[in-house]
């Protein structure tokens, strides 16, 4: 299954890694994918900052808050610079609970006491779950379940499963399980990220406008059973990222009349 989603992806990947991600300095892609990654995740829960916005901040920090932006928005987006930040410095730490909490904890360190009063930056929820239109599972079974779910991810790791699908399949069990009171959704995102660029893959980015697909991709492994949905839709989305970005490139090297 997927063997052309996987056929695609590698082959626009190689000429996307060649003409994009080799073409910059280390440091500025990664601040790149930062920026637009931030801005977009911290979007997708509600966050306004745009990722000019975004841009501006992770420059200049909280001295210079964007205009018409709220404080609590400027934090939170500090907070994922953060866990961003971890992440990309700790690629090397096993795929454990140890991980999942610390990103948790940094993602909404400064943030959770105005979300969840009395919940505790990087400790799973002590109350049941909902979300939108969805109420999750008794919280304690779920919690219970984070453990197999973390190993059974690490063996995916080391067993070279295609870091997409492993990226995808994490990303849908873990929002199924939900196992803290805020942050879920960035959390999982960042640690699918962790995967892809452990194996030296690029950021998956979900755009703030291809929401509601990533949403209903995610509310099918509850309604349907299954997690293709999400697997394909994180094809499609990484696929599209690169070809934008390449094309991108190629209108951006035409030469332009000045006069």
């Amino acid at each position: 299954m997927f063997e052309d989603e996987i056929k695609e992806y590698e082959s626009i990947r190689k000429e996307y890694q060649q003409k994009i991600a080799d073409r910059m300095g280390k440091k500025q892609w990664m601040e790149y994918n930062e920026i637009l990654f931030s801005a977009h995740s911290c979007a997708i829960e509600g966050n306004s900052f745009t990722v000019d916005d975004t841009r501006i901040l992770r420059e200049q920090g909280m001295a210079m808050i964007p205009v018409g932006r709220s404080l609590l928005e400027c934090t939170e987006m500090a907070d994922h610079f953060r866990a961003f930040d971890y992440m990309v410095e700790n690629l090397e730490h096993p795929f454990d609970e140890e991980l999942l909490k610390e990103v948790n904890r940094l993602v909404t360190e400064h943030t959770i006491a105005y979300r969840a009063q009395g919940a505790i930056a990087g400790e799973y929820t002590t109350e049941d779950m909902a979300a939108g239109d969805t109420v999750f599972g008794d919280h304690e079974t779920l919690i219970a379940r984070v453990p197999s779910l973390m190993a059974s991810t690490q063996k995916a790791i080391d067993d070279n499963l295609h870091p997409m699908i492993v990226a995808a399949k994490f990303h849908g069990y873990y929002e199924y399980l939900h196992p803290f009171r805020d942050g879920n959704g960035r959390t999982g995102r960042l640690l699918s990220n962790f995967i892809l660029l452990r194996a030296g893959h690029p950021l998956l980015i979900v755009k703030l406008e291809d929401r509601s697909a990533y949403i209903s991709a995610l509310k099918k492994i509850r309604t349907e059973g299954t997690d293709e949905f999400l697997v394909s839709f994180f094809f499609q989305t990484a696929i599209k990222r690169m070809k934008d970005e390449l094309a991108q490139k190629r209108k951006n090297s035409i030469p332009t009349m000045f006069f």
